[in-house]
């Protein structure tokens, strides 16, 4: 009786979760909002690790508005992260590529959190 219970809390929970996620879930973002978000992942070409959007130099507005005008024209965000890249360089994103060696630097600090959990969880196993 108590696993028939426990099932149908955590079914009711699942399904109390999922309501919200789906009604908080935002619907497509305004063309500010993608503004915003585009220009908060380019970094200034002229300037030490500030983004566009944190900028006020000459080069940050001109890709300021290089990147108002590409969404304004109905491009796809990765569109105008992959111009953009192409006419400055791959330094250009804040963020690290996900191509090529940049696929490193998104791999190699999750297996270090995996392996110190694995480790971790040994640990624990063997003190019991």
């Amino acid at each position: 009786m108590t696993v028939l219970r426990s099932f149908w809390l955590w079914s009711a929970a699942f399904a109390s979760v999922l309501v919200i996620a789906i009604t908080l879930t935002p619907s497509t973002p305004s063309q500010a909002t993608r503004i915003a978000h585009l220009e908060s992942l380019v970094k200034c070409p002229s300037c030490d690790d500030l983004s566009v959007a944190d900028s006020n130099a000459t080069t940050a507005v001109a890709v300021r508005h290089e990147i108002s005008a590409d969404v304004h024209h109905g491009e796809s965000d990765n569109a105008i992260l992959t111009s953009i890249e192409d006419a400055y360089g791959p330094s250009i994103l804040l963020s690290p590529s996900t191509s090529g060696l940049g696929v490193l630097l998104w791999v190699v600090p999750l297996a270090v959190v995996l392996a110190l959990v694995l480790v971790g969880s040994r640990l624990v196993r063997r003190r019991r």
